[in-house]
């Protein structure tokens, strides 16, 4: 029973949990709960593909988790290399097959696209300056654009995708400033590692300030009312706000660490600011 939960653990449960979360929300700015069967495969997709994701990551990741992470299954011994890759393997499968029972587009998002660009993400981009982390802001963000194919309204999705883009972004690069030692031990060339803390906080700073004022235009434009500006002021604006003060004193390892996870409740907060508004205004 204890293996079995190191095996699960790999997969990073909490954040499966949070992307199944992620497209009820989504289905819900788009009216679209009704729509059970189409629900429950894009919620299958995203599930298998995220487990995926996050076994092969694991097993690229293995040297840095050892300083950056050293309580990951894969670091403690509880779970084999070779049976991380299996798991990461069949679960790729299982995603695609579940893929088909969608419209066409939202095939081609998930097979063509996403699962690829997860592949060579752990593979070969994480150590690269900003295009790393970009990447995995894309992933992201594509998830929302996905979850609007499945459901035939992508429209509505745009905006949400470019908002989880931005946060996202953000917070990959906040948490290579936490990881920083164990990267630099591990050879990887993220940007904190190439340029230093300093200049990564100033990055970080310019990239929270485009965020923050781009994530208003939306209520300024009349595209969202009150109950938007209410959330993401509350969820979105004060932390961003909260790393760009802190972040112009002296970015230090421990900041990053607790606005690393700050940013990932921002984001989930982005999305029920569409969500409540929707249902409100």
């Amino acid at each position: 029973m204890k293996s079995l939960w190191w095996h699960i653990k790999l997969l990073r449960p909490l954040n499966l949990l949070t992307g199944a979360f992620a497209i009820v929300v989504s289905a819900g700015i788009m009216n679209s709960l009704y729509e059970i069967q189409t629900l429950l495969i894009t919620i299958c997709v995203v599930v298998f593909y995220n487990a995926a994701a996050n076994a092969y990551n694991d097993v690229k990741d293995y040297k840095t988790d050892v300083v950056n992470q050293p309580k990951r299954p894969l670091v403690t011994g509880h779970v084999e290399i070779n049976t991380a890759m299996s798991m990461a393997i069949i679960f790729f499968g299982i995603g695609s097959v579940f893929a088909f029972g969608l419209p066409i587009i939202a095939r081609i998002i998930a097979i063509g696209v996403s699962m690829p660009i997860m592949i060579i993400y752990s593979k070969s981009l994480k150590g690269t300056p900003l295009l790393g982390n970009a990447t995995v802001a894309f992933i992201l963000g594509l998830a929302f654009i996905f979850a609007g194919a499945a459901f035939n309204r992508m429209g509505p999705m745009v905006i949400p995708a470019l908002l989880a883009f931005g946060l996202t972004f953000v917070r990959e690069l906040v948490k290579d400033m936490a990881d920083i030692e164990g990267d630099t031990k591990a050879g990887l060339n993220t940007f904190p590692v190439k340029f230093g803390m300093h200049k990564s906080g100033y990055v970080a700073i310019a990239a929270a300030f485009i965020i923050g004022l781009g994530s208003l235009v939306p209520f300024f434009k009349g595209y969202y009312g009150l109950p938007y500006l209410i959330i993401l002021v509350l969820g979105v604006e004060i932390p961003l706000a909260m790393i760009v003060f802190s972040f112009l004193k002296s970015p230090e390892i421990e900041q990053a660490k607790r606005f690393s996870g700050v940013l990932k409740f921002s984001t989930i907060a982005g999305l029920m600011a569409f969500f409540i508004d929707n249902y409100v205004s």
